[in-house]
């Protein structure tokens, strides 16, 4: 196993350094330095001499890939491209574009606590939500309960999350004053304020996820073994625990493992319309100032996660299935 994961590493490796060049080339392509001033000044109407101070304070006035006039390794490190995309592999961020943004790093530490806060009770309340509710459906298929909780499932899953955001803050914040319709506090007072984004957004994702386990479920209640415990004389809530939902425990893992880059992300609809300060709101108005230092930032840590989500993925398909092995 350890040859495994040390080659899905190196690939990860690879693949991060692919999206990482990619994603420099695409942003100093299409824009150049100077446009990223003019953006961030203010338009047309700003003067060379603003364009060349703000380009100096963040470095953008040193050579994109090769600085000829640098000593020694210099040439290489005095550069645009190794203080912006080489550096990041160190986690080393820099300095956001916008003037009010600060150190990258020092937002993203900040940001990424708030956004866990949101997202992990949620990551959890949906898989053990989803599971449950899909094998209680299993559990009385063919009923009236499975063919109502299939209708509902298929009703949620249609349903836009905006629609849930909007309805909710008027139902839960407006009318019957439960909770607190945005905003953000911290230490414990910041359960009051993450109590119904969490609850829509659990219900937001409840009809799919139960759904596709439901689906998961029953397909492997047709194979053999499943037969055979019902003929040993297992109750069937004995035969959907034990075996049915430990079989299916892999592509549950696969579909709920996605998820978690998002965990660490934030999410950006959650977070822009109640006024959570995490990092799914830190892209929004990353995006709304135009500051392309914060995206490259999030496009790398999102690659990253997802690269290592993967391999945790292949390595709990062991733990949860002894069949397989990693070689």
């Amino acid at each position: 196993m350890l040859a495994y994961i040390v080659r899905r590493i190196g690939y990860g490796a690879l693949i991060l350094l692919g999206v990482n060049l990619a994603t420099f080339f695409l942003f100093f392509s299409v824009n150049t330095p100077d446009d990223m001033a003019r953006l961030n000044l203010g338009g047309k109407r700003v003067t060379q001499a603003a364009i060349e101070k703000w380009k100096a304070e963040r470095g953008y006035d040193k050579p994109l890939y090769y600085n000829a006039a640098a000593p020694g390794a210099g040439a290489l490190r005095d550069t645009i491209f190794y203080e912006r995309s080489v550096s990041l592999f160190a986690l080393d961020f820099g300095r956001a574009d916008s003037e009010s943004s600060g150190d990258i790093g020092h937002e993203v530490g900040t940001r990424m606590a708030v956004s866990l806060q949101l997202a992990l009770p949620l990551f959890v309340l949906q898989v053990f939500a989803s599971t449950a509710f899909a094998l209680l459906l299993v559990m009385f298929r063919r009923t009236r309960l499975d063919f109502w909780g299939v209708v509902a499932c298929v009703t949620m899953l249609s349903i836009s999350s905006l629609f849930y955001i909007i309805v909710g803050q008027y139902l839960f914040s407006r009318v019957m004053r439960l909770a607190p319709i945005s905003g953000y506090a911290p230490g414990l007072d910041a359960a009051k304020f993450l109590v119904l984004p969490i609850a829509l957004s659990l219900l937001a994702r409840l009809g799919g996820e139960a759904r596709l386990y439901r689906a998961m479920f029953l397909e492997e209640m047709s194979k053999d073994y499943v037969r055979t415990a019902r003929a040993k004389g297992l109750a069937e809530p004995v035969v959907l625990a034990r075996h049915v939902l430990r079989n299916a425990l892999i592509p549950i893992i696969t579909s709920a493992g996605s998820y978690l880059p998002y965990v660490f992300l934030g999410s950006l609809v959650f977070e822009s319309f109640f006024g959570l300060p995490g990092l799914g709101a830190y892209v929004i108005e990353a995006i709304g100032k135009q500051d392309f230092a914060i995206v490259r930032t999030m496009v790398f840590l999102g690659s990253l996660l997802y690269i290592a989500t993967f391999i945790l993925i292949d390595i709990a398909y062991t733990w949860v299935d002894p069949r397989v092995r990693l070689a």
